[in-house]
């Protein structure tokens, strides 16, 4: 540590409070080494996430040898890359080489990934260090983080309240400084709901836009890999590395080329003013929300009235089809890929001696989760003969119409604005036994997995107990670069990069 502490830095306080891309440039300047740098960050995990309970497994030693090899790199003046020493925690349904992909079951709780998954390759062939997997709702089928096999996510702020979900560990781990980047995937709000919860960033890209290759699919149609982390520049930058063409990834499109790259190093408000954009706000939905949820959301609204944005009430129809739209399509292609699941090809350690195969397979998946037996069996009976054209047909129809109305919202407004999650976080275990009223919370962010385009969920504030409180954007298809740049605006204002949990 001679090096750090001669530059003055406190291990524990400073030094972990950097984003991602200052610690990659201070490392790229020889102010600090990587192998230093990446000691201290697991020497962090090790002093904090026994409170979060973040991260179901750790890198540490491939992440130190890449570290030593990053500072031979800088030292015989090699081609850097963009990521430069960062960090990256990644959830644990996308597949890591050599690590275990757990996807937070027991079912998967041997599972070692045999390859990367094309956005941990994109990572690090930009010279970022996978620090290890993180928690997560089973198979990513949760609102709250509380359904995993190794135990609840505990949310940075209250650790008596949960952390969002399904990507809980990778908004907790960045919110509590573990980390600065993490990657996670949404189906639903996944990456938005827990952003929200642990005042972090986090967007859900464009379907199409970044490959899920290496992702352990639940939903189809419907999911989508992508960063959170607590500056928009970081952001910017993991996005910029992960999105593009993958022909591993036939869902991938060529509308998302690596020649497309979004602008991030915007540092005055007026950047963004010139841009005239006009901002439609989903009024119909905001007035369900909490009310404290409400008044922040208007505070950030009166602020984009103030700086002069073109800011117009409007509302979207269909949305009270859109909840059982969403479950019904999600639920149905969850049954199809979790068939896979029968521990034989991999699974847990069970002797099948004394069973046929009827009873085995029927043993064994009684080993998943309560929430995804209750999701497959939904699934599957939405898919059933007699009941397909009743249900599945009819929500797919509505996914159509929504599609519609937002391309309709579209061609009047650049930018559509709502709350992330129409309540503050809750305790853990206050919800467990009531899963209609997890669905409920869904309700504002499966409207852009169901239409496929981008939204993304920034700090707007906190609650009279102090909980954070997220506001959601959203684009139309490919227009990630507006996400960024309202982003942008707020966090100048705001300064909410700079708003840190006591832990």
């Amino acid at each position: 540590m001679g090096m750090l502490l001669a530059l003055g830095y406190d291990k524990m306080t400073n030094l972990h409070k950097l984003a991602g891309y200052q610690v990659s440039q201070k490392i790229k300047n020889q102010e600090i080494f990587a192998e230093e740098y990446i000691s201290l960050v697991f020497e962090r995990i090790s002093n904090v996430d026994s409170k979060i309970n973040s991260f179901i497994s750790k890198n540490h030693e491939s992440a130190l040898l890449k570290a030593k090899q990053i500072d031979k790199k800088i030292r015989n003046n090699e081609k850097l890359g963009s990521l430069l020493g960062i960090p990256i925690g990644i959830k644990d349904n996308i597949s890591v080489l050599g690590l275990k992909t757990t996807c937070a079951s027991k079912m998967l709780q041997e599972y070692v990934s045999p390859y990367n998954a094309t956005v941990v390759d994109r990572l690090e062939k930009q010279d970022a260090l996978i620090i290890g997997k993180l928690n997560m709702d089973e198979f990513g089928m949760g609102t709250s983080s509380e359904f995993s096999h190794y135990g609840a996510v505990h949310n940075p702020w209250n650790q008596d309240y949960v952390a969002g979900g399904s990507s809980g560990g990778s908004a907790a781990a960045v919110s509590s400084l573990q980390i600065p980047i993490s990657l996670g995937s949404d189906t639903g709000g996944s990456i938005r709901c827990p952003s929200s919860f642990c005042s972090v960033i986090g967007i859900k890209p464009t379907y199409g836009l970044v490959s899920r290759y290496g992702l352990v699919s639940y939903s189809n149609s419907l999911e989508q890999i992508g960063p959170m982390a607590r500056t928009i520049i970081d952001i910017a930058m993991t996005l910029n590395t992960i999105c593009g063409k993958d022909s591993s990834d036939s869902t991938s499109t060529t509308a998302a080329t690596l020649d497309q790259q979004f602008e991030y190093k915007i540092n005055t408000v007026d950047g963004v003013l010139g841009k005239n954009y006009k901002v439609g706000i989903i009024d119909n939905l905001i007035l369900s929300s909490e009310s404290q949820v409400m008044e922040t959301v208007f505070k950030k609204i009166d602020l984009l009235k103030k700086h002069g944005f073109d800011v117009q009430k409007t509302k979207i129809n269909y949305s009270d089809f859109a909840l059982a739209a969403y479950y019904v399509i999600a639920t149905a292609e969850a049954s199809s890929n979790l068939s896979r699941f029968d521990n034989i090809r991999y699974g847990f350690s069970h002797n099948p001696q004394g069973y046929e195969w009827n009873s085995y397979s029927s043993h064994v998946r009684s080993n998943f989760g309560d929430e995804v037996k209750r999701r497959i069996l939904v699934g599957s009976f939405v898919l059933s003969a007699g009941y397909y054209g009743k249900y599945y047909l009819k929500a797919q129809k509505v996914r159509n119409a929504i599609k519609n109305e937002f391309n309709k919202l579209f061609k009047l407004f650049d930018v559509l604005i709502l709350p992330t999650m129409p309540i503050l976080p809750f305790k853990i275990g206050e919800k467990g036994a009531k899963p209609l009223d997890l669905f409920n919370l869904d309700i504002y962010t499966i409207l852009a997995n169901l239409a496929g385009i981008p939204a993304m969920s920034i700090p707007a504030g906190f609650s009279k107990k102090g909980l954070p409180i997220g506001l959601q954007i959203l684009s139309n298809e490919f227009n990630e670069q507006i996400l960024i740049d309202i982003a942008t605006f707020f966090e100048n204002k705001d300064k909410f990069n700079e708003w840190i949990p006591n832990i």
